[in-house]
């Protein structure tokens, strides 16, 4: 008996691995961008425009001085411990949503700042500044990797958002001195307001965002959460706490301890977490693990130069709130120069390593110049060259760095990628602050010791000799703790060479930023 086989059953079609066309550019980006800018400009400038009026603010209140710094640790413990888990939200529920969100949330905390009548209620307005910052910022950041995939738009979008990265500390207190002087200290608080508005109406009519489907969603990591964000918030909050106490007391070595300690049992839940807050891959790539940490030690010495240049312009010049800040216009507009005019033109055409290490080693060099500052008004001779090479040299570094960590992130990690760059610059800037004040306080405390007792043996202690002992003591301390700085971006400048790989892009990194778990089909636009 014959018997015919049956028909075999075809194989499954192979998956194509070639995307899905993706859709045409919107005509409105570029007003996006603005958008974007305004936002991240209104968090970055928030850094600094309350030091200026912090003085003025301490008396209207009625601070006392060991209070006084919870203006400015209520901001920094929220933003920089809370990145993580706002970036991670913004992948969840949507880039556009929390944007919005951090907009309306930051322009209510600041007006409640300004309305403040009491110290408790200023500190807790900061802190909730702090919460919507740091919702904020990564969206920004996530939203900008997202709507410019063309290879040119991206370098133009990336210089201008890096000019504003860089200079936005700076423009802080060019504004916090114009508005102290001419209006109120409230004022710093209250000009996010507007600033807010019109991001916000721009926002909801220019910004678009692509999520996945509710099955690509990933979950909350609850226990990285408590475990990532108390790590941070102890480490920023031990840094904080070092400037006035020391790097040795019980208090801080415990927050530093156990801040790592946390972190330490972060990592390792993360390798094991079902949905992780932070995919370890994301930080495990060679690239982006040499910028995240290049951005990190950058923004230390960048951070504690302001700090220094703010006393040494006030204290040391007795130069007033508003030209201490118009003293940083030339930084500002190297920076701004140096991001637009070199960075976004040479970033394609070579390796982002090309640009980065001489960035910091130009950087570095102008630190070095200012190693040299007397006590006597010297803008011209030191301070102006010395920020015209650190404001070339940072706007090489910050542009090329945010694009190598963005770069080939899956879309539903890109909120939680964004999140890891502003901690890196946080962090960075809350060790840096804390360590190079505390050998410019040392040094200078050394100095002024050991020059009153030559002073009393030599010719007698009267108020003219302590005062210009004491002067010259404060500005050595500070040169000191430059000079360190220095070093810390010429090892800005090593791990940049050495680390980073990535080559001159030769085409759009549309197919490397979407990750190789992209799925166009659970792609929906919001």
């Amino acid at each position: 008996m014959s018997s015919t086989s049956p028909p075999p059953i075809p194989p499954p079609p192979i998956p194509s691995t070639t995307r899905s066309p993706q859709p045409e550019a919107d005509p409105r980006r570029w007003w996006g961008l603005v958008v974007i800018a305004l936002a991240q400009l209104m968090v970055v400038l928030d850094a600094t425009i309350v030091n200026i009026a912090l003085p003025s603010a301490q008396r209207e209140l009625h601070m006392s001085d060991s209070n006084r710094q919870w203006v400015i640790t209520a901001y920094t413990l929220a933003f920089g411990g809370l990145l993580l888990l706002g970036g991670r939200i913004a992948d969840l529920i949507g880039r556009k949503r929390t944007f919005v969100l951090g907009l309306i949330g930051f322009a209510g905390a600041s007006a409640l700042g300004g309305a403040a009548h009491t110290s408790g209620l200023l500190f807790f307005a900061r802190a909730l500044q702090g919460v919507f910052g740091a919702v904020l910022a990564p969206s920004a950041l996530s939203l900008l990797t997202t709507t410019f995939t063309d290879l040119k738009e991206r370098s133009k979008a990336f210089g201008i958002y890096g000019a504003i990265a860089g200079g936005g500390a700076a423009i802080g207190l060019i504004m916090g001195g114009l508005l102290t002087e001419y209006l109120d200290w409230r004022w710093c608080l209250y000009v996010n307001v507007p600033i807010a508005l019109v991001a916000l109406a721009g926002a909801v009519w220019l910004l678009h965002d692509h999520r996945p489907d509710r099955a690509g969603r990933p979950s909350l990591d609850i226990p990285g959460v408590v475990l990532g964000c108390g790590g941070l918030v102890a480490v920023v909050y031990g840094c904080s706490e070092a400037q006035p106490r020391g790097w040795s007391d019980p208090l801080v070595l415990g927050l530093l301890c156990g801040g790592a300690a946390l972190l330490a049992v972060f990592a390792w839940w993360q390798t094991r977490a079902r949905s992780p807050l932070l995919p370890l891959h994301i930080i495990r790539d060679r690239n982006r693990g040499g910028a995240l940490l290049t951005m990190a030690l950058a923004v230390m010495a960048m951070f504690g130069m302001f700090l220094f240049m703010t006393y040494y312009l006030q204290a040391v010049l007795g130069y007033s709130p508003l030209r201490t800040g118009l003293a940083f216009l030339p930084m500002t507009a190297s920076i701004i120069f140096s991001s637009t005019q070199i960075s976004a033109r040479l970033m394609n055409h070579l390796p982002p390593r090309l640009l980065m290490a001489p960035g910091a080693v130009l950087a570095a060099g102008g630190l070095f110049l200012l190693t040299f500052l007397p006590v006597e008004a010297a803008f011209a001779s030191h301070v102006l060259p010395a920020e015209i090479l650190v404001g070339l040299g940072m706007g090489l570094i910050f542009m090329p760095v945010m694009d190598v960590a963005t770069s080939g992130v899956a879309v539903r990690d890109s909120g939680v990628t964004s999140a890891t760059v502003n901690t890196s610059q946080q962090v960075g800037g809350s060790i840096g602050t804390a360590l190079l004040n505390t050998i410019a306080t040392s040094t200078s405390a050394t100095f002024i010791a050991a020059h009153m007792k030559t002073a009393a043996v030599t010719g007698g202690i009267t108020p003219a000799v302590r005062d210009r002992v004491v002067k010259e003591g404060v500005v050595h301390g500070f040169n000191v703790a430059i000079a360190w700085g220095s070093g810390i971006m010429l090892l800005a400048s090593v791990v940049a060479w050495s680390m980073i790989r990535a080559r001159a892009p030769k085409h759009a990194p549309v197919a490397d930023e979407y990750g190789p778990d992209y799925d166009p089909h659970r792609m929906r636009a919001v």
